[in-house]
């Protein structure tokens, strides 16, 4: 059993004009083969963008990424003919496979938008390349953790091409608390507030890497929202 606490500050840093970006793990040119992934996760980039910025029109292959909006909101077009505005409480999967194009542009003129975006490795490569959203608004009001985006097919969250690997949300109140999976490799991520996991005290930008840990209690100190993947096995590229 271990637990590894993971500080905002200490993570890759990418600044320009239109974009703030933080990498959990090596991303583009900040490389570090000590840090590579988490589990089957092996990107997530906590990105705000400036209004009207925004990544323009790039390739992606055999990966499945997800997009998780936290404030503000994301436009996506993609060379499926797919095109949509990802919003808080709105999942987004993008099954990039034998091979997509897609941008990802800040939908207002006037306002940043935040999300958090994550990378994890398929179980089969070369499939066709697909898309798929679902609202969990309704579900995370409701307490507990929400199965965002699944591998195993829970019910209400986008389907990744990987068994397993599953991202759980929760949003909670001061005081309120969840369990984390009991998996081989569990990553909590603190999108917003601060918790407390196994006497660390959690606030944004920090992050717990969970190996064999265990169904470990997370508790909230303020109105805070977390992001946690589950993974059986380590990723595998």
């Amino acid at each position: 059993m271990t637990i590894e606490v993971r500080r905002a500050d200490s993570r890759f840093h990418t600044r320009i004009d239109w974009l703030d970006s933080w990498h959990s793990f090596s991303f583009g040119e900040h490389f570090d083969p000590a840090n590579v992934g988490h589990g089957l996760l092996i990107v997530s980039n906590d990105d705000r963008v400036a209004p009207g910025g925004g990544f323009g029109t790039h390739g992606h292959r055999d990966m499945e990424i997800v997009t998780w909006v936290l404030d503000g909101e994301l436009e996506h077009r993609d060379s499926t003919g797919t095109q949509g505005v990802i919003y808080p409480g709105l999942a987004q999967r993008m099954s990039a496979g034998s091979g997509i194009r897609h941008s990802e542009i800040n939908h207002s003129q006037t306002e940043p938008v935040h999300f958090v975006q994550m990378w994890v490795v398929p179980d089969t490569a070369g499939i066709e390349p697909g898309y798929e959203q679902s609202d969990v608004s309704e579900q995370l009001a409701n307490g507990g953790l929400v199965a965002v985006a699944s591998g195993r097919g829970d019910e209400g969250a986008v389907r990744i091409h990987q068994r397993g690997a599953v991202m759980w949300v929760a949003r909670m109140g001061a005081q309120e608390h969840v369990s984390l999976p009991d998996a081989a490799f569990v990553h909590l991520f603190v999108a917003r507030g601060s918790v407390t996991l196994d006497g660390h005290d959690l606030t944004a930008g920090d992050a717990a890497r969970l190996t064999d840990a265990g169904p470990l209690p997370v508790v909230a100190d303020e109105v805070t929202e977390i992001i946690v993947w589950e993974s059986d096995a380590a990723a595998r590229r």
